[in-house]
């Protein structure tokens, strides 16, 4: 455990607890180099993400926590006279992506005998969190935006956690959670732990596996930026071990009423100035803080790539275009439509579109076209 060390002060993680921070100088953890991907060591006769298990670096007694989810499919379609292929995150367990990082992170918690946490969430990671948590058998409080969409609040009801409804934007549920964090209760986030990490390297596993070779573009929505960090960071354990010889580029959306990468990448720190935590359809990338987010700049940049930013306006119709070709997918998904839209024919196919979210998750209404 000791490759997860505070980015401040560089201590390691502690050998028991759950902690959510450095306990020293509050930095948050994160892993003090690339984990190792070794072909020999994929584990076929496992499920999903635990055919890689070998580069989760969980504890030896860290027993998987799982609904059998990753193995989503690619789907090719064709958009703006391309060829592109999509990755079906939606088709995981809960209905996104988050799905994979929660299967970890629940895991390494049940090592530490674990019975109850707290997350915030704009709907998905808490849906996934109290999913896994009931697999588990640990007890989960999920803060949650009372804007959020309705079926994402009864889907975390029913898998039987408790939920509290936040006044305000997104940024108050997650300090309602932390003041709980702080009074010794689990902090189970997905944003501030890093052990669900190398489960989104899966997806660029998965990737490579799928298009018997690497592509040339990855593009997918951003708010903390997870996704993102770990699929970049994912390609570069490849890299490292000489399974791929070129690093994709790595393209990432946000909605542009809040669109802090976006915003900082293209206009430097003068840019953060007036960012704000807008409301947004695209209620799964309203991160107005991105706790990750030097670490986010520094994997796109490394890949040469890019953030885009969508006007609100185009993420209604990119999300009608892409159930006319067979996506159900919600609102932050679909903003991937309209940042192609810009930037398709600039970059190096083919071309990974990760769809993160489901249609599911959203309220009927927005789909009576």
């Amino acid at each position: 455990m000791n490759r997860i060390r505070c980015s401040n002060c560089s201590r390691p993680y502690p050998d028991s607890g759950v902690p959510y921070r450095c306990p020293v100088c509050y930095g948050i953890y994160d892993y003090s180099d690339i984990w190792s991907f070794d072909a020999e060591k994929i584990e076929p006769e496992q499920q999903g993400i635990w055919r890689y298990k070998h580069t989760f670096t969980l504890p030896d007694e860290a027993s998987p926590v799982s609904l059998s989810e990753g193995n989503t499919p690619l789907v090719w379609s064709k958009l703006f006279n391309k060829d592109v292929v999509f990755k079906l995150e939606y088709l995981n367990p809960t209905g996104s992506f988050k799905d994979r990082g929660t299967a970890a992170i629940l895991s390494f918690i049940k090592s530490r005998d674990v019975e109850t946490v707290v997350e915030d969430s704009s709907g998905n990671a808490g849906a996934s969190l109290a999913a896994y948590a009931a697999r588990a058998g640990i007890k989960a409080r999920v803060f949650i935006p009372d804007t959020a969409s309705g079926p994402k609040k009864a889907q975390i009801q029913a898998y039987g956690a408790d939920l509290v409804k936040v006044l305000g934007p997104r940024t108050n549920a997650s300090r309602a959670a932390i003041t709980a964090a702080d009074q010794g209760v689990v902090y189970a986030s997905h944003v501030y732990l890093p052990h669900g990490l190398p489960a989104f390297a899966t997806i660029a596993y998965e990737i490579l596996e799928q298009l018997n070779g690497a592509p040339g573009s990855i593009i997918s929505p951003v708010g903390h930026g997870s996704l993102i960090l770990g699929v970049g960071r994912g390609f570069q354990a490849l890299k490292n071990a000489g399974l791929i010889a070129d690093f994709p580029v790595m393209l990432g959306v946000q909605a542009r009423v809040c669109a802090p990468l976006w915003a900082l990448s293209s206009y430097g720190a003068s840019g953060l100035n007036w960012v704000t935590e807008g409301k947004t359809i695209a209620e799964g990338i309203r991160i107005q803080y991105p706790i990750r987010g030097d670490a986010v700049l520094q994997i796109v940049e490394k890949s040469k790539g890019k953030f885009l930013a969508v006007d609100e306006e185009d993420i209604l119709p990119g999300l009608y275009q892409l159930c006319r070709k067979g996506f159900f997918v919600e609102p932050t998904s679909a903003t991937v439509w309209a940042a192609l839209k810009q930037i398709i024919d600039d970059i190096p196919e083919p071309i990974v579109v990760i769809l993160t979210g489901s249609g599911y998750k959203t309220g009927i209404e927005l789909f009576t076209i």
